[in-house]
């Protein structure tokens, strides 16, 4: 079996992450090939398995087009796995996919989005409608894909994004917060974007006495916050230490992980604080509470509830015990359901059989279902 992976994404996120896991860690009698428009990503993807080919093709205008489809057809690849990091993403690549005459198309939306530009719409709909399978991260993603772009019920799979387990050798030791014991250590990783929603975790912290908070990250927000923090007198109990290569390493030195978002699909730092066994307060976006069950692995709150963070943060402050259990059974549920091996071979189960059936038609589509 050959698979060409494709993304048009130009930077690396959690959805390039999970596309580099897939692609590692799939069997070795699969051959696959990456292809993008950015030698950084397509790099970053196929790093760890060697023998992967590589294509950096144009991403736009018709030169963009016409090296997709020679591409392509040159490849002719059994299965082209698209992973976008939005619905409206890897259009050219879609399109080029969809004239192959024998491969199967498999579409992967890390993120459920709607848009309110017509053309966009009737665009991501049409090429969604002829794609043999159509994968979202999470049920309730599958769920929202469909009736954003009126697809059809039960037409949109869950796969669930998986994370590697986590290195204890390459963690933050904890002595260098043995003499903070007195303290609550909150912490939340992710890109500092509005999106995020740390500006709602600092007025949270701002409420909740005796707690130190630490947001691993980067971005343009980053001085929004800094100076968020200064305004809300909190800046002394606030670290933001940038980007770092391993932000996994952090984990084992909160006694709470937060994810605030605003909009999420299926964020993979939420499954890696589950395997590190931390108790996690999210918000009730994308398919995050498909993982985080209340008073199971965790507490959901609303996006933009500063009061319900604020009570959230307080009971697990004042229940050490309950902590740690949380924590345990978050670990359990990861890697029951969220772990890289069973994402893969979910997606290799879903390529094996879409070679035994038909194609779906390209030119004329059914009418979904209700």
């Amino acid at each position: 079996m050959h698979v060409l992976a494709y993304t048009d994404s130009a930077g690396i996120g959690g959805a390039e992450i999970s596309l580099g896991h897939l692609v590692t860690n799939a069997s070795s009698d699969i051959t696959i090939t990456v292809v993008g428009v950015n030698s950084t990503v397509v790099n970053a993807i196929a790093r760890h398995r060697p023998q992967t080919q590589r294509y950096v093709l144009p991403a736009t205008g018709l030169a963009a087009l016409r090296s997709h489809l020679t591409t392509f057809h040159r490849l002719l690849p059994d299965i082209v796995h698209l992973n976008l990091c939005t619905p409206w993403a890897c259009a050219t690549g879609l399109l080029a996919a969809l004239s192959l005459p024998q491969a199967r198309v498999v579409r992967v939306d890390q993120l459920p989005l709607r848009t309110t530009d017509l053309w966009t719409w009737l665009r991501t709909r049409s090429l969604s409608l002829r794609v043999d399978a159509h994968v979202a991260v999470g049920q309730e993603c599958g769920r929202k894909m469909e009736d954003f772009y009126a697809l059809g019920r039960r037409t949109v799979l869950s796969v669930p994004n998986g994370v590697p387990e986590l290195d204890p050798t390459s963690c933050i030791s904890d002595k260098a917060t043995s003499t903070e014991h007195n303290w609550f250590h909150i912490g939340s990783i992710g890109r500092l974007d509005p999106m995020k929603g740390h500006d709602v975790l600092l007025r949270a912290v701002a409420q909740v006495e005796g707690t130190k908070l630490v947001i691993v990250g980067d971005g343009a927000y980053r001085g929004e916050l800094e100076r968020l923090a200064e305004a809300l007198g909190i800046s002394d109990r606030v670290l933001l230490p940038g980007w770092v290569d391993q932000p996994r390493q952090y984990l084992p030195t909160f006694d709470v992980f937060v994810q605030p978002s605003r909009s999420e699909g299926f964020p993979l730092t939420v499954v890696e604080a589950m395997l590190a066994a931390r108790p996690i307060i999210a918000t009730r976006v994308g398919s995050v509470a498909e993982a985080i069950i209340p008073e199971k692995t965790g507490l959901l709150i609303d996006k933009d509830d500063v009061d319900g963070l604020v009570a959230a943060l307080m009971y697990l402050r004042d229940r050490p015990d309950l902590r740690h259990q949380l924590g345990q059974n978050a670990r359990a549920v990861a890697l029951q359901h969220f772990t890289i091996q069973s994402m893969t071979a979910q997606y290799q189960e879903l390529w094996r059989s879409l070679l035994t059936q038909p194609q779906v038609p390209r030119l004329r589509v059914p009418q979904p279902k209700e």
